[in-house]
């Protein structure tokens, strides 16, 4: 017991202990502050090195800082660490839990912060219990790495009693601050080609960033994936995690994707595959992004693209495939969409594509990405799938040209380092 209690004391802020908070996050850390005060749940989801557990550090210094809450009221618990390697189930939990307000007896509010708590069997019922508890008051903020996990189990015991928030890594406008630099067309295509993973920007040089990503990659494989997934073939999940990275904003079938293992010798099923690409996506590593038609207001069914979450896998671990910077750029809009919480589909109208339309509440936005718009013969390319829309919602070409260009038919021109500002 002495053990525990010890791991306790070193990761929380007792006995005047503080935390590296690293960036302060203040697009998450406003969101979630909004809801402080309430019975509902604040759950933090996204994938793992995202920078969950810094955002849960910073929201539980702010607690004390802003709102003076006593350092003894804020219990906090990271499952990754090896020290609570011990609590397997929620009855663990609920015994440290315990001992946590027999050792401090805190009066008051407890605000309980529990990170990658899907490592926990039966965790649910433990945060189902203590949200709802009007005796021994509590609050509490939570993390996970698994969209599903965390999701259904969710929804089926805390109906209407939790609010989640999906965290991303750097956007562009952090990596400004992070990389003490300016912001404009050098800075972002550094961005593009680096990528956000918070902690690539604490090591010092390429190789160390590399094997930095490669073991984010695994990680996820291994321990979000294959530990809780029925997974046969962990080189097969991990060659179509290759195919997903490589093959990014194209439209995407997995009949296609079959075809490609045939032209290997091996030989896939459409379940299987079916299952991994779901696998991947669930741990946050890819989003899958249907087609919609613009016309008919309708999705369809068949061919989707995929984006991925950080194009840190891209830049450090398979460079050499051929693979544009607007490929890129198109990624970094996708997400930068997802992280303004828009719905995102890939636009169809008649035989044209629209490469985003994005909706959020009533507002609908209609993007094209092109990576520099140097001939006419470019510009009237880009502008012509959007003029083919007939309705009046948002219009916009994103680009990484120097030059402003002016609204043409109601169509305005961003910067590439500007999006954030129309999106807000």
């Amino acid at each position: 017991m002495d053990d525990k209690w010890s791991a306790l004391e070193k990761y929380n802020l007792w006995n005047g202990n503080s935390y590296k908070l690293g960036l302060l996050r203040t697009s998450y850390i406003n969101k979630i502050h909004a809801f402080v005060g309430n019975k509902l749940v604040k759950v933090l989801v996204g994938q793992r090195r995202s920078g969950k557990s810094y955002i849960l550090r910073q929201i539980a210094s702010g607690l004390i800082s802003d709102l003076g809450v006593h350092p003894n009221n804020i219990l906090y618990i990271n499952k990754e660490y090896l020290e609570f390697d011990f609590i397997d189930n929620y009855q663990e939990l609920e015994k440290l839990y315990q001992l946590y307000r027999e050792k401090l007896n805190p009066q008051g509010k407890v605000y309980l912060f529990f990170d990658e708590i899907q490592n926990v069997d039966g965790w649910e019922r433990f945060v189902n219990s203590h949200s709802q508890d009007f005796v021994e008051e509590c609050e509490l903020f939570i993390s996970g790495s698994n969209s599903r996990m965390l999701s259904s189990e969710l929804a089926t015991l805390l109906s209407g009693r939790y609010v989640e928030f999906h965290i991303f890594p750097y956007n562009y406008m952090e990596y400004i601050q992070v990389a003490d630099t300016v912001g404009g067309r050098s800075s972002y295509l550094s961005y593009l080609q680096r990528g956000g993973l918070p902690e690539l920007y604490n090591l010092p040089d390429t190789e160390s960033q590399k094997q930095y990503v490669a073991s984010v990659k695994d990680t996820v494989l291994l321990r979000d994936i294959v530990k809780r997934k029925p997974v046969r073939d962990v080189r097969l999940l991990d060659d179509v995690f290759i195919y997903l990275v490589n093959n990014v904003s194209n439209l995407f079938s997995i009949q296609n994707v079959i075809n490609f293992f045939k032209s290997k010798n091996r030989k896939v099923s459409y379940d299987t595959l079916s299952n991994y690409l779901s696998y991947i996506e669930e741990a946050f590593l890819a989003y899958k992004t249907e087609r919609y038609n613009i016309k008919g207001k309708e999705v369809l069914a068949g061919n989707c693209k995929y984006y991925l979450n950080d194009l840190a896998f891209k830049n450090f671990l398979y460079p050499g495939f051929a693979y544009g910077v607007g490929y890129l750029l198109e990624n970094a809009v996708y997400i930068e969409l997802r992280r303004f919480g828009f719905q995102v589909y890939v636009g169809t109208i008649r035989d044209k594509e629209v490469d985003f339309v994005a909706m959020k509440d009533d507002r609908i936005i209609y993007i094209q990405v092109a990576y520099m718009m140097e001939t006419e013969e470019t510009m009237e390319r880009e502008y012509a799938s959007l003029l083919s829309i007939a309705d009046s919602y948002e219009k916009y070409v994103v680009s990484m040209d120097e030059v402003q260009f002016p609204s043409r038919e109601g169509i305005r021109h961003v910067q590439a380092w500007n999006l954030s500002e129309i999106l807000k």
